[in-house]
């Protein structure tokens, strides 16, 4: 197989292989751009239970939070915040599908679950900003690591599409002039935004 056979069969399957990404990122873009996310989420109550686990003052929110999540069967990453003043620390468990919020209030020995209605705008959105590194879960860590995957991938598309024009000598002056135009949009987006 030739070099440039080589570079056009690895642009074509990376193409194939990046499509999944390639539509989430350009419809949850479309959402974020045009705003289709709209204001606050809304909870929905699932739940309410007694919860008599008892914590020392010194006991971390996270594991506080991580402790709560596990116990109820809904571990998975999560963020934190509290205590307040009444104690309450609300755990916000994230999730593409259905994140959830748990709020455990330890001065009424209860804990009560509610999970975001879904909402296409608010779910592209969560599939557009998917973080992963931060939190300790396989899932996570694989969606964390398939986006460091994509990035490269499309460094390597744009490099082979590159070399792919520059062998195509008919199209050199009409690529030259449509990378041109890029490159200067670009530049001028980066300085005027």
């Amino acid at each position: 197989m030739t070099w440039s056979k080589l570079i056009r069969r690895t642009h074509m399957y990376l193409a194939l292989f990046l499509a999944p990404w390639m539509l989430g990122y350009a419809v949850s873009t479309v959402a974020m751009s045009h705003r289709w996310i709209g204001g606050p989420p809304t909870y929905v109550h699932e739940r309410e239970l007694p919860y008599e686990t008892r914590f020392g003052a010194e006991t971390p929110a996270v594991e506080i939070g991580r402790q709560v999540l596990r116990e109820l069967d809904l571990e998975g990453a999560f963020g934190v915040q509290g205590p307040g003043p009444d104690g309450r620390i609300t755990i916000n468990r994230q999730d593409l599908l259905t994140p959830r919020r748990v709020v455990y209030l330890p001065a009424e020995k209860r804990v009560t679950v509610e999970r975001v209605s879904f909402e296409t705008g608010a779910f592209l959105n969560r599939l557009h900003r998917r973080r992963g590194y931060q939190q300790p879960y396989a899932a996570d860590r694989v969606m964390a690591i398939s986006v460091d995957l994509v990035i490269a991938a499309m460094m390597v598309w744009a490099l082979s599409g590159l070399w792919m024009w520059w062998e195509m000598r008919a199209t050199r002056f009409w690529g030259a002039a449509a990378a041109a135009s890029g490159a200067l949009l670009f530049v001028l987006l980066i300085f005027a935004v």
